[in-house]
């Protein structure tokens, strides 16, 4: 459970403790009410400390969390709150607040046809009518790109809750390139979506290596019939597809240097959105600027190159300088 959940659940046990006035609550009962609270939510024994306690209790005072709550200590060591009625659970909502969460839901909204949110229509609806209702009709300032009409996206479901429950599958998959399709056992890790595209990184149950699969190629997928143990790669995504643009990761391929040149009139367009985190601006003159990436040369870089057309240069290395200019005669030959 993350940190920040448990001091929430303690801020509440802390909270019902003090509203109840038939008691007198000396530090040690508190700790010993949140560590019962913890177990209750965990399963498991949770250490709180008594510098933890002091510290919520500190917290809960102050308007960090917009609490201010009126814990006082009378006859040197018991606590309890200053108003009667008091409770964390009672902070009025602000106009500002109210405006925050309706900007919220409006871009939540936009999800609700999206199969991964599906659970959260009601959810959303239920926001909509307890914070504004007049605000239910409005429409949208704040626009999302998406596209209902991909195929594969029935499949999100499934795959989230097979990684988060670790289950193996067996999936009917056909590739592009394929002629007919094929069953495999996989291990899915992860789901990544790219260009408005969503894939599964997956470990094959055979070769045991990580593969790509879009989800628009995935003809079924099942749970698997044999007794295999799920394999946890404990993949971080940010590590994972860090030195790549998309989704095409080469586990024994080291990051190359690529160093290209934009013309003046749209390198500020790849100054305010980068190829890649870690981009630089190498030079600036009459022609153009100069910038370098690091990344693995794959299939998603060149198609972010060739979307510039002739406003940009590649530079270096020279085999992709070279692969580049192919796939640009082979396109004038099109057209002549």
């Amino acid at each position: 459970m993350a940190s920040n959940k448990n001091a929430l659940i303690r801020y509440k046990t802390i909270d019902q403790c003090l509203r109840n006035t038939f008691r007198r609550w000396v530090l040690d009962d508190l700790i010993e009410a949140c560590s019962d609270a913890l177990y209750e939510y965990e399963g498991k024994d949770v250490y709180v400390s008594k510098r933890t306690v002091q510290l919520d209790i500190q917290m809960m005072r102050s308007d960090k969390l917009g609490y201010n709550a009126p814990i006082e200590v009378y006859q040197r060591k018991f606590y309890r709150y200053a108003e009667e009625d008091y409770s964390i659970m009672n902070i009025p909502v602000t106009d500002h607040d109210i405006k925050i969460m309706n900007e919220s839901i409006q871009i939540l909204r936009q999800f609700k046809d999206f199969s991964l949110f599906k659970e959260m229509n009601g959810v959303i609806e239920r926001l909509e009518d307890s914070v504004y209702a007049n605000e239910k009709d409005n429409i949208p300032i704040i626009h999302l790109e998406k596209n209902d009409q991909l195929k594969g996206l029935e499949h999100i479901d499934r795959l989230y809750h097979a990684i988060q429950n670790k289950q193996v599958l067996k999936m009917a998959y056909k590739s592009f390139k394929a002629r007919s399709e094929s069953e495999i056992l996989i291990h899915p890790q992860l789901l990544k979506e790219f260009n408005n595209r969503w894939f599964l990184l997956a470990l094959g149950n055979k070769r045991k290596l990580l593969t790509t699969f879009a989800l628009d190629r995935i003809v079924s997928i099942h749970n698997s019939e044999e007794d295999i143990v799920y394999i946890d790669q404990h993949i971080d995504g940010d590590i994972y597809y860090k030195d790549v643009i998309g989704v095409t990761v080469s586990e024994n391929v080291v990051p190359e240097l690529v160093k290209f040149k934009i013309d003046n009139r749209n390198a500020p367009y790849v100054i305010t959105k980068p190829f890649h985190t870690s981009q630089e601006t190498i030079s600036k003159d009459e022609l153009g600027t100069t910038f370098t990436i690091k990344v693995q040369i794959n299939f998603e870089l060149e198609r972010v190159i060739l979307g510039f057309g002739d406003t940009i240069e590649v530079l270096a290395p020279e085999r992709l300088r070279t692969r580049i200019h192919g796939k640009l005669k082979r396109a004038l030959e099109r057209y002549e």
